[in-house]
């Protein structure tokens, strides 16, 4: 059975480390701590304190001023790893962790995990052939000596950087080795780790380059463990859960995540705030627990990228100064029906193309399949036509000959609706209002990837109010804006009454626009 020795790194908060060190020892486990050097001797002496008679904790042997970026993290990594190779024997696993860390499974999950695979856990993406690297300097990373730290001497920095470049002084890369790139939240066998402490001890040539090199904590173990490991027994992946805003910034979580952490697949998860002791507390009887089933939805990543969008809207696909003087052209009509339940919006459409003989294009802003003529690779992506939806807009009245044309769309592009109400162009606007059930918009969470196919009644009895506000919303802001000719269809209203908007959304009589709202069917899911 798997045995988890546990490689700590911190800098604060000793209460907290002890409560945690406690916690994950009581089931077995160890633990291997390094408290950086920079931090006050007292709290230090507290920790060894407190725990220094708990048989599953051991210390570094030296401890080491850790600068953010610097070679000091792996150092201080390698001399916790090293103590807790010599201190726990019956170890299987050698896990990463830092104060901010919570266990998010129970012992007893982690511990069967763990033992359903032989392989090791870190991410280990080609550090130059992959995109891990969002913003900031990449290559120059490894090809230059890195000697000052770039957070706290900035103009030093950039400065010896500055000057190889112009001297030349670039570095090689050690021939054997293709760098590689990840989290340092990793997760290795035994023998993993004793591979790599030996090549530590072999390869100066490998260490003196990365002792130089700029945040190494996130290329020296995904280089070396791919290195020495087979591929087939590496799982590029993390094994504690952690998401970042645009800025970069680890999102921080609270009390009211526990429902939320417990259904990633993931065993623990970073970073808790400190504030959050009930979430703490009840993490901390989670990892004791026996007995205990997960539910693994997975959705973190996405709910955080939905939530956050709501307080960006009207940013994303902002006009360009170009298109803004495009006129679709005066003598043209535009008619975009509006449907959240794009079934529904294609049954009227379908109808609308076979009674008026009117060219109809579906969801051509929401759906990357939508059927578009060849017209010169405008049209070849959503983000194309978004960002030149005036120019795609004429080119397919002059494509089909027509100064009407009908398109559908799905409520969330008011960006859009807004671009085309403000066209010289008359544009219609027809928004069928539908009726929600819970069975539906689970579905349709699961379809966009808000919720996983695993999500449990619990997270969906969660989820959906926020959904279903968000479609209110949508229905809201369109009605709040304004536009002179938008018209409403309603699943509750009956045929009489919806041939009302409809005829003035085609222009077209009220006993025509009645037997098309009539048709058999037209919001059944």
């Amino acid at each position: 059975m798997a045995k988890i020795a546990f490689i700590l790194l911190c800098h604060k908060d000793p209460e907290g480390i002890i409560r945690q060190a406690e916690r994950l020892t009581a089931v077995g486990d160890c633990m291997s701590i390094h408290f950086d050097a920079s931090a006050p001797k007292s709290e230090y002496d507290r920790i060894r304190k407190a725990l220094d008679g708990n048989p599953n904790v051991t210390f570094a042997r030296r401890r080491v001023r850790c600068g953010w970026g610097e070679w000091s993290l792996v150092q201080a990594t390698l001399h916790a790893v090293e103590a807790a190779v010599s201190a726990f024997p019956g170890a299987t696993h050698f896990y990463m962790l830092s104060g901010d860390c919570m266990a998010i499974k129970s012992a007893e999950y982690a511990h069967d995990f763990l033992d359903s695979a032989d392989i090791d856990y870190i991410e280990s993406f080609d550090f130059f052939g992959s995109d891990w690297i969002k913003t900031g300097i990449k290559e120059e990373r490894l090809i230059y000596r890195h000697l000052f730290n770039e957070r706290s001497n900035k103009r030093l920095f950039y400065g010896a950087m500055e000057l190889q470049k112009r001297l030349g002084w670039r570095r090689k890369i050690p021939a054997d080795l293709q760098v590689m790139i990840g989290s340092q939240w990793w997760c290795l066998r035994r023998r993993t780790i004793e591979w790599v402490l030996d090549f530590t001890r072999k390869r100066k040539d490998v260490m003196r380059f990365f002792r130089t090199t700029w945040i190494p904590d996130e290329t020296f173990f995904q280089t070396i463990v791919r290195h020495v490991v087979p591929d087939a027994e590496i799982r590029s992946r993390t094994l504690t859960f952690l998401m970042f805003s645009d800025y970069g910034m680890p999102v921080t979580f609270y009390n009211d995540h526990y429902d939320l952490l417990l259904a990633q697949d993931f065993l623990f998860a970073r970073k808790v705030s400190p504030e959050a002791r009930e979430l703490k507390r009840r993490l901390g009887v989670l990892y004791a627990s026996e007995g205990t089933e997960f539910r693994i939805s997975n959705e973190g990543q996405r709910l955080y990228r939905f939530v956050t969008d709501r307080g960006r809207e009207g940013r994303r696909y902002a006009p360009r100064f170009w298109e803004a003087e495009a006129s679709l052209g005066r003598e043209r009509e535009l008619l975009i029906v509006i449907c959240k339940k794009w079934h529904v919006a294609r049954r009227l459409a379908g109808i609308v193309r076979q009674e008026l003989d009117l060219p109809v294009i579906e969801y051509l802003f929401d759906e990357g399949k939508t059927e578009l003529p060849d017209l010169g690779g405008i049209q070849s992506t959503i983000e194309k036509r978004t960002r030149h939806r005036r120019a795609l807009m004429r080119m397919l009245f002059d494509y089909h000959k027509t100064d009407r044309l009908l398109v559908c769309m799905d409520p969330r592009n008011f960006e859009l609706l807004q671009d085309f109400c403000a066209d010289r162009a008359t544009t219609r606007l027809l928004e069928i209002q539908c009726r929600f059930c819970d069975d539906y918009l689970t579905g349709h969470a699961k379809r966009i990837g808000l919720a996983g196919e695993q999500a449990g009644p619990e997270a969906m009895a969660r989820l959906l109010p926020t959904i279903r506000n968000d479609l209110r919303h949508e229905s809201d802001r369109i009605a709040d804006a304004g536009f002179a000719h938008l018209n409403r269809m309603r699943e509750t209203a009956g045929p009489d009454e919806n041939a009302v908007p409809l005829a003035a959304f085609l222009s077209i009589p009220e006993d025509k626009a009645r037997a098309i709202a009539a048709m058999e069917n037209l919001f059944s899911d």
